[in-house]
C-alpha cells in the first residue's frame, strides 16, 4: 500500500511540500501534465547479480507487515484492468500510459477493459471511506474481490489474506477520488505493480516505488526488471521459495542469494514510529534518533543511513533549524554517493532551498532550485517540480527580477494543478512559499 508521508522543510512551508496525500474538494477538468522521456526510468535498471536476486526474493516472499510467504503467486494468462466508481478525469489517461509501459518494459500481457469481468478493478471512492478501512494508507490493494462492497463482506476472512493466495485471479485497488491527479497516478503505479507482483517494500532499494520512503512517484527501470522476472515463463504460481530461488540465476544472473528478509527490523519500526501519525513530537524525534543509531551500528552506508538523517531533519525543521540543516546535508552527501541517489538529493535540495529562502539567502535558494529542477523533470514529480519553480520564482523576486519570477509562476501552474489539485489549493501553496520568502526578507 502507499503510505502518506509528508515532506516538510519548515513549519510555515509544510503545506507546500510534496506529499502523498493532497485533498481536493471536487473533480478536476485538468487533463494531466505531459513529460518528456524520463531519463531516470530506463527499463532494465537494477543492482544486478546476487543482490538483485536477493531483492527479488525479499520483495516476492514477504509482506510489508514482515509476514513471510511460502508460495509464489501471480496472474496466469492475460491481465485486464478496469476503472469504476467516481473515476477522476485524469485516471484513464494515466492508466493507459502505465499499462503501455508494463507491456513494453515488463513484457506483461495486460490491457485496459471495462470493469465488469476485469482481472484487476480500480475503484475510486472518497478518502474518508477508505480511511475507515485502512487509516494509515493513501490507497491499497486486496486479493479475490472486485469491489469495495465485496471487500466489506469478506473483510477479515482468509479469502482476502494475501498469504493464502497461490494464484492470482482477481484483485481490487481502492483509490481516493478526492485527491490530486498526481496522487491518483502514484497510487495506480504502486498498487497495480503490487497487484501484479511484489507485496513488500524495502527501504534499502534506492530506485524503486517498492520503498516506503516515497521518493519515487512512478515505476522505475528496477521495478520493471522485477516485474519482468515475475512474469517470466520460467516461473509459475504455486512454486515454493526454493523452486523460485533455483530459477533466479538464470533469470537475473548471479548464483548467491545472500541473506534474505526475516520480518520487520527494529530500524524499520523506529522509522515508522518517527514518520507516523501517532505519538508526541518528542517520542517521534527519539525514534528518529534511534533509527540513526541502529543504522550506524549496523555499518550501513546506503539509503537507510541517509533516510535516518532525513527523518531527523524533517522532525526538527520547525523547532531546531540548525540541526535540521545539518541532517539534510548529511543525508544529501550519502545519497550523492549512491548510483541512484539523484532524485533523493533533489528532494533535499528543495528543503534546503526553502530554508535558504526563509533565511534571507535568495541567491542560495536560486542555486539549489536550479540544481534540482532538471533532475526532477526526468522523474515525473509534478508537485515537487512546481514547488521548486515557485521557490525559484520567490528567489528571483527578491533579487529584483520580477518579470522572470512572474513568468515562472505562470509556467508552474499546470504542474501545480496536477501535483496539488484545485486552484484554491495551488493558491494556498503559493501563499505559503511567499510567506517563507517574506520571512527571510524581513528577518
Amino acid at each position: 500500500m502507499r503510505l502518506p508521508i509528508v515532506l516538510t522543510a519548515l513549519v510555515a512551508l509544510a503545506a507546500c511540500a510534496p506529499s502523498a496525500q493532497v485533498t481536493k474538494n471536487r473533480p478536476l477538468s485538468e487533463t494531466g501534465v505531459g513529460f518528456g522521456t524520463p531519463t531516470g526510468l530506463v527499463a532494465g535498471g537494477g543492482s544486478g547479480g546476487s543482490s538483485l536476486a536477493r531483492d527479488f526474493m525479499d520483495l516476492t516472499f514477504a509482506m510489508e507487515s514482515g509476514r513471510m510467504l511460502d508460495t509464489f503467486s501471480r496472474f496466469e494468462g492475460p491481465v485486464t484492468v478496469g476503472l469504476t466508481g467516481d473515476v477522476p478525469p485524469t485516471a484513464a489517461r494515466d492508466l493507459a500510459a502505465l499499462v503501455g509501459r508494463l507491456r513494453d518494459e515488463a513484457g506483461i500481457d495486460i490491457s485496459v477493459t471495462e470493469p465488469d469481468g476485469a482481472s484487476i478493478t480500480v475503484e475510486f471512492t472518497s478518502r474518508s471511506t477508505l480511511r475507515q478501512l485502512a487509516p494509515q494508507a493513501a490507497c491499497f490493494v486486496v486479493p479475490n474481490v472486485s469491489s469495495l462492497a465485496e471487500y466489506r463482506r469478506k473483510r477479515g476472512t482468509a479469502e482476502v489474506d494475501w498469504a493464502t493466495v497461490t494464484r492470482r485471479d482477481r484483485a481490487a485497488i481502492f483509490v481516493p477520488a478526492d485527491t490530486s491527479p498526481q496522487e491518483i497516478r502514484d497510487c495506480l503505479h504502486e498498487e497495480l505493480a503490487q497487484a501484479l507482483g511484489p507485496l513488500n517494500d524495502l527501504y534499502r532499494l534506492p530506485d524503486s516505488v517498492f520503498n516506503d520512503d516515497n521518493f519515487h512517484s512512478v515505476l522505475t527501470g528496477f521495478d520493471m526488471t522485477i516485474l519482468r522476472a515475475v512474469y517470466s515463463p520460467a516461473l509459475a504460481s504455486g512454486m515454493s521459495r526454493a523452486e523460485v530461488a533455483a530459477k533466479l540465476p538464470q533469470l537475473l544472473g548471479g548464483s548467491s542469494l545472500g541473506s534474505t528478509a526475516q520480518g520487520v527490523s527494529p530500524w524499520v519500526r523506529a522509522i515508522e514510529t518517527a514518520l507516523g501519525r501517532q505519538g508526541s513530537a518528542t517520542a517521534r524525534k527519539a525514534a528518529a534518533d534511534q533509527a540513526l543509531s541502529l543504522a550506524e551500528a549496523a555499518g550501513w552506508q546506503d539509503g537507510r543511513l541517509a533516510f535516518s538523517h532525513f527523518a531527523i531533519a524533517r522532525l526538527n525543521a520547525g523547532s531546531d533549524p540548525e540541526r535540521a540543516y545539518q541532517a539534510f546535508t548529511r543525508a544529501a552527501a550519502i545519497y550523492a554517493r549512491q548510483p541512484s541517489g539523484a532524485l533523493q538529493v533533489a528532494h533535499i535540495d528543495m528543503q534546503l532551498a526553502a530554508m535558504a529562502l526563509s533565511g534571507g539567502l535568495p541567491k542560495d535558494a536560486l542555486q539549489l532550485a536550479d540544481r534540482a529542477i532538471p533532475v526532477v523533470k526526468s522523474y515525473e514529480n509534478a508537485a515537487l517540480l512546481a514547488t521548486l519553480m515557485l521557490i525559484k520564482a520567490e528567489a528571483l523576486e527578491r533579487l529584483g527580477d520580477t518579470a522572470a519570477a512572474e513568468a515562472l509562476r505562470v509556467d508552474s501552474q499546470p504542474l501545480a494543478r496536477y501535483g496539488f489539485g484545485p486552484d484554491a489549493v495551488v493558491q494556498a501553496r503559493m501563499r505559503d512559499i511567499a510567506a517563507v520568502a517574506d520571512r527571510g526578507a524581513n528577518g
